[in-house]
């Protein structure tokens, strides 16, 4: 295919003169990999779907509507229509099955396209936090066209490191399912809240309150990916995340609690952790155990984990670590709860 351009092996490369804002469409077609060439109409056909699942798989990607003159596809959105038919053809997925595949595939690409652009935007030397300058996007759009072939494959490695780890769990969980009279998996799940966050938020600019979140987010990560355990999603000033094992859940909790009281500029985080059946679902995970693990973190002290009585008993008898039963509480939806504060023995 001959690009907009002639060069950059079919890939359009943008033009401008400094200060001047690269051409949307090259722009485009640099980050789409392809000459926009197709419309709605065009990519009906050559995909061989009808127009109704095309709208549903436009909606479930997330894009914007698109009226049906408007030249918005390239080769590679016709191969990956293509790709879809044959699996429904093949009987790998029916319809509602790509739909949901796809919606997942979407969802989870906006927040991430989002996040490289900022970042390398701030490679070319702007703040990430800034609105964006014509310089800093044509340098972008340079880097891009430089190493866009270097980043996609990474994108593929992180996410089949992600799948075979999500698949092992599986297994795993497969392995055990009649070692417990559950009728839900059992896991640790636990939030670590930032104190004060709403206080903070009115004393801080925002590109500084934005920092702190972002190395809030870092740490905790880092914290819970170390210790074998799972980031199930970040809330700003709060993270939720899950191990498989009690002793896994308790070491991660205090470790975050430790690690954030070494950040010098951030605030103190309290931790709420409980031990129980979860239904995990999309990534997610749901049920009395994580309601209970975010009261346990209202009722946590500043620096300190607060585990509830389940997790408690599977802990008391561990030699790294203290248990101690503090004041029966009221927690909305739950009743009445008997909390433990969850230390590290003396000299460990």
């Amino acid at each position: 295919m001959t690009s907009a351009s002639g060069d950059s092996g079919g890939r359009p490369r943008p033009e401008g003169e400094e200060g001047v804002l690269p051409d949307p469409r090259r722009f485009e077609e640099l980050l789409l990999g392809g000459e926009l060439r197709y419309n709605r109409v065009d990519a009906i056909r050559l995909g061989g779907v009808t127009k109704e699942f095309s709208q549903r798989l436009w909606r479930a990607l997330g894009y914007p509507h698109l009226s049906d003159d408007a030249v918005a596809f390239t080769d590679r959105d016709i191969d990956a229509l293509c790709q879809l038919r044959r699996l429904m053809d093949e009987g790998v997925l029916d319809e509602d099955g790509v739909i949901r595949l796809v919606r997942a595939f979407g969802q989870t690409m906006t927040r991430l396209a989002e996040w490289q652009v900022d970042l390398l935007t701030s490679l070319t030397g702007q703040d990430e936090l800034e609105p964006p300058t014509p310089e800093s996007l044509r340098a972008l759009a340079e880097l891009a066209e430089k190493h866009i072939d270097e980043l996609e494959p990474l994108v593929v490695h992180a996410w089949r490191r992600q799948l075979a780890a999500a698949g092992t769990r599986a297994l795993a969980l497969a392995a055990t399912a009649g070692e417990s009279d559950a009728t839900r998996p059992l896991a640790t799940v636990g939030f670590a809240d930032m104190v004060s966050f709403t206080q903070m938020s009115r004393e801080l600019e925002e590109p500084e309150l934005a920092r702190v979140v972002e190395r809030f987010e870092e740490t905790t990560a880092d914290v819970v990916a170390s210790r074998g355990g799972r980031l199930i999603k970040t809330l700003g000033d709060e993270v939720l995340f899950s191990a498989d094992s009690p002793e896994l859940g308790g070491e991660i909790a205090l470790s975050i609690a430790e690690a954030i009281k070494d950040e010098t500029e951030m605030p103190d985080v309290r931790v709420g952790v409980a031990y129980g059946p979860v239904l995990p679902m999309r990534g997610d995970v749901f049920g009395t155990t994580v309601n209970l693990a975010a009261r346990l973190t209202s009722i946590a002290r500043p620096g300190t984990v607060v585990i509830d009585a389940e997790l408690a008993a599977a802990l008391e008898k561990s030699e790294d670590y203290t248990v101690t039963r503090i004041v029966r509480r009221p927690a909305r939806g739950l009743g009445i709860i008997q909390p433990y504060v969850l230390r590290r023995a003396t000299g460990r």
